[in-house]
């Protein structure tokens, strides 16, 4: 997986969360929860569905550590996930 393919797959599924998004605004390292006015439930539901799409588990620790699209995307790399 490449960098621009974990970007893609946060931003996919983001956007289940939140389909009005502008993503293209939000900077690598914003807080995502406060760019894209995420509760918590919004953001269980986008740990959730990045797991379902990366075929990862994502356990309530990696969620402290995916709130920016930069830590997303190292996540993603990190475990060296093919889409």
């Amino acid at each position: 997986m490449t960098p621009d393919e974990a970007r893609d797959m946060i931003q996919a599924a983001l956007l289940t969360v939140a389909p009005d998004a502008e993503l293209g605004d939000v900077t690598p390292d914003a807080d995502l929860r406060e760019e894209l006015d995420l509760d918590s439930i919004d953001f269980q539901a986008y740990a959730a569905e990045l797991s379902k799409r990366s075929g990862l588990p994502v356990t309530e620790d990696d969620q402290r550590g995916l709130t920016t699209l930069a830590a997303g995307v190292a996540f993603l790399m990190r475990a060296r996930v093919s889409p």
